[in-house]
């Protein structure tokens, strides 16, 4: 079909507009908006210290019952891949009313926390805590090696003063946005039994969980750093 002059003036226009558009500067991806990143659930994030710092604990704690006493307060640190560990040095008192006389509890604990699940924006759970811990009591009651004044030399076959403790739990993290001493507080409740009580309802059916496990409370304050 022939072209007529109304065909080649559209046809010019068509280049011209193409020339201009090739030769304008074409926006980068650099400039384009940056798509929204999906918050992760574990936000737990080890800072750590430097130089001198490092001894210093990264949070402090306290713990009602739980085999460490009627109240036990102590310091510890977290470490490994998203804080999964932490390991606790306590001192609990058992006050007389509880006891023959007032007793000094030492604990050390270790602590494995695989996983946070952010619920919202300050919001956390920690639907599974584990661990380990080992305390001594304090007084002429308890002994480590059996008092002489027993008849037999394994009149007792275990010690009095050392207790393993194994336990489960569950914490509830309140996040903090203020840049302040504080990163967070948590909540947390354990369920533990001692090693000596294990043995004791494996040799006597009559004993239920109940009646070996102990509960307890407490509350972590989460070091800045």
């Amino acid at each position: 079909m022939p072209m007529n002059a109304s065909h080649f003036r559209q046809a010019i226009a068509f280049m011209l507009c193409l020339c201009m558009q090739t030769a304008l500067p074409q926006p980068s991806a650099d400039n384009w908006p940056a798509p929204e990143t999906k918050q992760t659930l574990d936000r737990r994030v080890h800072q750590g210290y430097e130089s001198w710092e490092r001894p210093l604990p990264t949070h402090v704690k306290a713990q009602y019952a739980g085999g460490m006493g009627f109240l036990s307060f102590g310091a510890g640190w977290d470490y490994g891949r998203k804080c999964r560990w932490e390991t606790d040095i306590l001192i609990g008192f058992l006050p007389k009313a509880y006891s023959n006389r007032t007793h000094t509890i030492y604990t050390l604990k270790q602590n494995y926390i695989p996983w946070s699940i952010s619920c919202c924006d300050r919001f956390a759970i920690e639907p599974l805590t584990c661990g380990v811990y080992l305390n001594l009591i304090s007084g002429e009651d308890y002994w480590v090696r059996e008092p002489d004044r027993y008849p037999d030399a394994k009149y007792y076959w275990f010690t009095s003063r050392l207790r393993t403790f194994f336990y489960i739990g569950q914490r509830f993290t309140y996040y903090l946005k203020s840049e302040t001493l504080l990163r967070n507080i948590t909540l947390f409740y354990e369920f533990s039994v001692n090693d000596l009580d294990m043995v004791s309802a494996f040799g006597n059916r009559s004993l239920g969980i109940s009646d070996i496990a102990c509960f307890s409370v407490g509350i972590k304050f989460q070091l800045f750093r």
